[in-house]
């Protein structure tokens, strides 16, 4: 199987392992927890109460944010890294960020939805990173997301009619906290019934390299790896199932180059058909 490219620049991180990346084709979503040091937790809950500047659309992320700014920093811990540098490769840009607050006994919560859903790009993916300075509780409500939704075309708020779905997941993490979102995932804040306001600061990256191989492949033939390509989620129905775990292998089989990998032969008995003879 092809190898990661030579000259790809390596970053200082630690790398996601090729099981990682399977459960991240999978679920849509890779939770970090508590990767960010509680002496930078507490930075944080000043630095998002003041509001980052904003950050003209595709700006490289190494001129996006100042050396030496809470948002640089941020994206200098090993794990982050690693873990932005596994999923869209080195010198991405960035599309956008936003500090997002919910205040205490808001009331409200925010409807299902995918993000700038119009991108249906089957070879390339935005990847949203999702950083709570908090510890979230039940009771803080956190971010809803539905696990394996990512794949599924839909047109951004068309889900906001629904309220709940089978295996849906309400984030309760410890302070310091990341999340990768694949840029489709439905997700949504949910209502704070707590009495303290939540913050979460989210920025979205477009990556600038070809999404192969990025990652450490050194465990690229772990039995893991398929398991997790094949999980099934309660909110799929028999057909659903099928259809996600088609079009996860068309996604993994683009990460890897490997256009040999299925399961269950999903994609295989639809693209092996005879060729029209030449004219």
């Amino acid at each position: 199987m092809e190898q990661a490219e030579k000259n790809t620049p390596q970053p200082n991180g630690a790398l996601l392992s090729s099981v990682q990346m399977a459960r991240f084709v999978a679920r849509g979503s890779l939770r970090l927890d508590a990767v960010v040091p509680p002496e930078m937790n507490a930075e944080a809950l000043r630095v998002l109460a003041d509001g980052i500047a904003p950050v003209p659309y595709g700006t490289p992320v190494d001129q996006a944010f100042a050396p030496g700014s809470f948002a640089r920093r941020l994206l200098e811990l090993p794990q982050v890294t690693g873990a932005l540098h596994s999923l869209v490769g080195p010198g991405p840009t960035v599309d956008h960020h936003a500090v997002h607050t919910r205040e205490p006994h808001e009331g409200q919560a925010q409807p299902l939805h995918a993000d700038a859903i119009i991108d249906v790009r089957p070879d390339a993916f935005d990847v949203q990173l999702m950083y709570y300075p908090q510890e979230v509780t039940l009771e803080m409500g956190g971010t809803l997301s539905v696990p394996g939704s990512h794949l599924r075309r839909t047109n951004e708020s068309d889900t906001g009619r629904y309220q709940n779905l089978r295996g849906q997941d309400r984030l309760i993490c410890p302070a310091g906290t990341v999340v990768f979102l694949h840029h489709g995932l439905w997700h949504g804040g949910r209502r704070n019934d707590s009495d303290i306001r939540r913050y979460m600061f989210k920025i979205r990256f477009n990556p600038q390299v070809r999404q192969r191989l990025l990652w450490d492949t050194s465990d690229l033939d772990d039995p893991q790896v398929r398991a997790e390509l094949d999980a099934h989620f309660p909110w799929y129905e028999q057909a659903t199932g099928r259809l996600e775990r088609y079009n996860r292998v068309l996604l993994w089989r683009e990460l890897t180059g490997d256009d040999t990998f299925d399961i269950e032969y999903w994609v295989t008995r639809v693209a092996n058909r005879p060729q029209e003879a030449s004219a």
